[in-house]
């Protein structure tokens, strides 16, 4: 399943209520890492279908990017249970991203 794009509209339902583990990508068009992570974090979202993928554009979305102290990206949040468990600053290989994830 493709990344679902996160508005603040949706985020309530599909990120914080979400059953499974969420991934968030928060990126902007602009950032040269954003766009070496960004067909990492598509493949992750094809191939784990127990996880939900979820991308924010921080340049839409700054509200939300202010809401999770979004200082500089990609930063990746890694949800369960609607509480951040996990996150990361920068472009990260696949495998550490997946490593988030356990």
């Amino acid at each position: 399943m493709a990344a679902l794009k996160i508005t603040k509209d949706n985020f309530q339902t599909e990120v914080l209520e979400a059953k499974e583990t969420v991934l968030v990508d928060f990126w902007a068009s602009w950032c040269g890492p954003c766009k070496m992570i960004g067909p990492i974090i598509d493949q992750i979202a094809d191939e784990r279908s127990d996880i939900k993928v979820c991308k924010i554009n921080v340049d839409e979305e700054q509200e939300l990017a202010v809401q999770f102290k979004v200082m500089s990206i990609p930063t990746l949040l890694v949800f369960k249970e609607g509480k951040v468990v996990n996150q990361s600053l920068g472009a990260k290989p696949k495998a550490a991203i997946l490593a988030m994830l356990d």
